[in-house]
């Protein structure tokens, strides 16, 4: 449809045609209705009473699975030029088999492919690459409808119509080539403690901290108690990274009530967890205070 057409006409054929259309604020984008393009219909009387009562309003149309067509929007705004982002996809064969290219009032160009029958292909944008993509939760403004720039009226035209093959846009791959994303890096609390070495590892951590050790043993210890690590092994690990102001008796009592956290029960020493001549329950009391445990839990707390 050409600029000859009639607002009013032009959203009348395409309502018989079977497109559903709603209305848009004249030389603009806006929808002009209560719930924008969900109201879009084919039912020619309130098609006619829209236009009658606006009868330069743009002419909107619902993309993906309610008129049976998507769009690649290359867009051409300022510094951000998305005709080098569709030049690259065309070279790579993402955007092949398009029905019609239009051309929009800033320069840019939407391309029209059929919607993939039975398949949702959701809206989205790669605002780098200066390329959208409207599916399903989206809308576009169709010609002969017109926008104002800078004080000129400019209208969306049809450049050209693909009389050759035509086919289906793989909308994700497309999406994945204009804004690929990295692979998610791996968490460190994914780390499962299972034995000796990953106590003295965690003691070695342990450390190095300067502030709110205590509150990282607790939680440390709870991790080595979850993997299976023996109390025992635990104690001997991490009483070698004691330092002057954090002594073998708070280290004791920490790690042993984080056993008792994860264990559900008093959590008794092995020989060898009778460290520097402490009777076994030198310990018993410190963290009874509870100055950490209301509050924290080996899922609480981040940082290794």
């Amino acid at each position: 449809m050409s600029g000859a057409w009639p607002l009013s006409a032009a959203a009348r054929e395409f309502a018989a045609a079977g497109v559903p259309v709603f209305p848009c604020v004249a030389y603009g984008k806006r929808p002009a209705t209560g719930h924008g393009f969900h109201d879009a219909t084919t039912d020619l009387d309130q098609v006619q009473a829209w236009w009658r009562q606006s009868p330069g309003a743009n002419i909107g149309v619902p993309t993906g699975a309610a008129s049976g067509a998507v769009v690649v929007d290359v867009d051409v705004h300022g510094p951000v030029d998305g005709r080098a982002g569709f030049d690259r996809a065309v070279r790579a064969g993402l955007v092949d088999g398009w029905e019609l290219l239009v051309r929009t009032p800033t320069g840019g160009l939407h391309a029209y492919y059929s919607a993939t029958a039975g398949t949702e292909q959701r809206s989205w944008q790669a605002g780098r690459a200066g390329i959208d993509f409207r599916g399903d939760g989206g809308y576009i403004i169709v010609p002969p409808s017109l926008r104002s720039i800078e004080g000129t009226t400019v209208g969306y035209g049809v450049e050209t119509i693909n009389t050759g093959p035509t086919g289906l846009l793989d909308s994700d791959a497309l999406r994945d080539f204009l804004d690929p994303r990295p692979a998610p890096r791996p968490r460190p609390e994914t780390w499962q403690p299972v034995g000796r070495e990953d106590a003295q590892r965690l003691a070695a951590w342990l450390d190095r901290q300067e502030t709110d050790r205590n509150l990282k043993l607790f939680w440390a210890s709870c991790r080595l108690a979850e993997g299976g690590v023996p109390l025992s092994d635990a104690l001997d690990a991490v009483l070698t990274a004691a330092k002057s102001d954090f002594g073998p008796r708070e280290i004791t009592a920490t790690v042993r009530s984080a056993y008792r956290t994860v264990r559900g029960e008093p959590a008794r020493r092995g020989p060898s967890a009778t460290v520097r001549g402490e009777s076994p329950l030198a310990a018993d009391g410190w963290f009874s205070r509870d100055t950490v445990r209301p509050s924290l839990g080996p899922s609480r707390v981040r940082g290794l």
